[in-house]
């Protein structure tokens, strides 16, 4: 079964479809002048390996009056420059290729962030949907990932605790035709990937964002 790490290049082909895109948040690949530019425009910017799994590297710095937030795994650090913010990143970071996105204000239940993995598996030639979960971090924690202590919630269950009941339907079936059409523009590049996992993020706008794609979900 075919395998593709690289989460630069998979993002790159879902950009390609309109109606894929606008699920997309900005990205570009990390560089301090890039980290500036993004830190510029949003409140909080998430810099992540371009290979890597099991939320293994991913910093998350957030602008505040005196400068600026980093978190990584547990710890929590302070600079007060973007060049500090990049000294930091770049210590974590190790010489790895690294990529900048946009922070998204997920949704969230008793203050932990969550987001949604939606599996798709091909079994006789057909793609189909094996799993809609949502995954709660564990609490202090901003990645949601289970080797990291996050928590699994069922799909449906997990939009009816963040949204009213009259649009929930609405964002499981968004998630679910996201992933259905990724799937499909991904094999066409990929031909011979077998599984994918799709981390989406709901906003608490009530927007649904491609976050991660996996060919190697667990």
């Amino acid at each position: 079964m075919r395998q593709v790490a690289d989460k630069w290049a998979k993002f790159k082909i879902l950009q390609q479809h309109e109606g894929v895109t606008k699920h997309i948040p900005e990205m570009r690949l990390y560089s301090s002048e890039q980290l500036q530019h993004m830190l510029g425009r949003y409140s909080f910017v998430v810099a992540k390996p371009i290979v890597g799994t099991g939320g293994n590297g991913v910093v998350k710095i957030s602008k505040t009056k005196g400068g600026y937030i980093i978190r990584h795994g547990g710890s929590v650090s302070r600079a007060q420059t973007s060049q500090g913010v990049a000294a930091a990143v770049d210590r974590i970071r190790k010489g790895r290729r690294f990529m900048l996105q946009q922070g998204i204000m997920l949704t969230t239940i008793q203050g932990r962030p969550l987001d949604y993995r939606v599996k798709m598996v091909k079994v006789n030639n057909q793609w189909q949907i094996r799993a809609v979960v949502a995954r709660l971090a564990h609490p202090g924690l901003f990645v949601t990932n289970l080797c990291r202590g996050g928590t699994m919630l069922g799909g449906t269950r997990a939009l009816r605790m963040t949204f009213p009941k009259s649009i929930v339907k609405d964002k499981h079936a968004t998630l679910i035709g996201v992933a259905r059409t990724c799937t499909a523009l991904l094999e066409k590049s990929y031909p011979g990937i077998g599984a994918l996992g799709f981390d989406f993020g709901i906003d608490r706008k009530g927007t649904v964002w491609i976050l991660e794609v996996n060919t190697r979900p667990h």
